[in-house]
């Protein structure tokens, strides 16, 4: 048998999804002196990187930035993209097999977590990952509907998502106007008629997931103030013990930044944004059309639980706000994969490092590997999905030493290219994108903006020239 690697037999991967974690694994693979690596990588949608494009706030252009490195690697000859292309409906799990030696999972986190809590399907509630998803122009999205002509809104968590979405509702028409936001998006939120956005954490200011740039840039708003309760602002002991004990920075400057808007005083701004602490949704309360009309919470008190984590526990003291509508962001979760093991209980591919395991015998699966948020979880930021795909990298790559890897009987480039387009014509390839890319930031620039979206399959294809 010929050595796997080499110009003669070069290591075929195969990785499904395209954003941060696909593109760190695909890099690392490539940078290696001495191995001939062909990577073709696969994405549901017909553009690439991810989250990069569908979850970041569009008034945050320097996070994007990143994108350059991405196509620089997208560009390189031992690589080709395949967009509009997807696991179970064109292609099967054996057809990968048949195909490439190695095979990557990383199609993050599709879908958010409940509340479970009654009420939380009337009209009017929402998951925050489908109205993050509306506004960036997301193609399976773009034509959801959401009440902005309430006056109040509730968005459940304190995470980077949450704020995000506390702060694009808080923005006026001109902060919308200079951003890639989808066209739709911009004119319905520019109509919007709220007035008052409640953002809700169940523990305290400490346990605040966002980071302190984004509590930072909400208490800069063209027309928003953001205020803090005192008395949430206030650290209990258990938390004031947590945060000396850390002696961590960072966190002391957040809670600064948190207490300093519990001294805030309206400005006398149109909208008003609270950043509330130690509250937590018990119930949705409808009218007789369904439709959510106020909000049920309940305030908390923190403890330590036996694994030492800071917890919430709900006291008898409860309110009710009256808002019109409500996002829930208190996490996202992963969508199993057609044939590849999965943990329901924790939204990931079953797997140690990166290695996909067999749920009966517990070892890992030859050739197949996962990384990101559909690896880990939904945590970090997008640079913490580098070091995750670089350890999963290391895997596949101490895995083809030892000869560990799938034996494909058609690993020529052609034959997935031929099954491509005979089982999906309308694909992208990187080339599309390029074009793509190109008339979104010639349009963008014409009107004073980063670029203007394609937000359906059928624009693009017509922007391409194809029906």
């Amino acid at each position: 048998m010929s050595t796997l690697g080499i110009a003669t037999n070069p290591l075929r991967v195969a990785i499904i999804g395209s954003g941060p974690a696909a593109f760190y694994a695909a890099d690392h693979l490539m940078k290696q002196a001495g191995l001939v690596v062909q990577i073709d990588m696969f994405d549901r949608l017909p553009t690439p990187y991810g989250l990069v494009r569908g979850g970041v706030a569009p008034d945050h252009q320097k996070i994007k930035t990143v994108t350059r490195v991405f196509e620089g690697i997208a560009t390189k000859p031992n690589f080709r993209f395949y967009g509009n292309v997807e696991l179970g409906k064109h292609l099967t799990l054996d057809d990968f097999k048949a195909h490439y030696h190695q095979i990557l999972f990383a199609t993050g986190a599709q879908t958010d977590r409940r509340m479970g809590i009654p009420g939380e399907d009337l009209k009017g509630s929402h998951p925050a990952t489908e109205f993050v998803a509306w506004y960036n122009g997301h193609p399976d999205f773009r034509d959801c509907q959401f009440d902005l002509s309430v006056e109040r809104v509730a968005v459940v968590g304190v995470g980077n998502v949450a704020i995000d979405v506390a702060r694009i509702l808080s923005l006026t028409p001109k902060e919308l106007a200079v951003t890639d936001m989808a066209d739709y998006a911009i004119d319905a939120l520019s109509h919007s008629r709220i007035k008052e956005v409640y953002l809700l954490g169940r523990r305290g200011p400490a346990q605040a997931a966002f980071t302190n740039p984004e509590i930072k840039e909400v208490g800069e708003l063209e027309d928003a103030d953001a205020l803090v309760l005192p008395a949430e602002a206030q650290l209990d002991a258990i938390s004031q013990a947590e945060v000396s004990a850390s002696n961590d920075p960072t966190l002391q400057k957040k809670v600064q930044i948190l207490q300093a808007y519990a001294q805030h005083t309206p400005t006398g701004k149109s909208r008003k944004l609270f950043i509330r602490f130690l509250i937590s949704p018990v119930e949705l309360i409808g009218d007789s059309d369904n439709r959510v009309v106020k909000m049920r919470a309940v305030r908390n008190v923190l403890f330590k639980n036996e694994t030492g984590t800071i917890s919430p526990k709900p006291t008898d003291q409860f309110e009710e706000l009256p808002v019109g509508l409500v996002f829930r962001s208190v996490g996202y979760r992963g969508v199993a994969l057609p044939g590849v093991p999965f943990n329901d209980k924790w939204g990931v591919i079953l797997n140690e490092r990166g290695r996909v395991i067999d749920p009966t015998t517990k070892q890992p699966l030859p050739g197949q590997y996962t990384s990101g948020w559909i690896k880990r979880g939904p945590s970090g930021v997008i640079g913490t999905n580098k070091p995750d795909s670089v350890e999963t990298a290391m895997c596949m790559l101490e895995d083809l030493q030892k000869g560990m890897t799938l034996q494909p009987s058609q690993p020529d480039t052609g034959s997935i290219d031929k099954l491509v387009r005979e089982r999906q014509p309308q694909f992208f390839s990187f080339a599309d994108w390029l074009a793509l890319d190109k008339m979104e930031v010639a349009k963008g620039q014409a009107q004073g903006r980063p670029r203007v979206k394609f937000t359906s399959v059928q624009e693009m294809l017509a922007a391409l020239g194809r029906k």
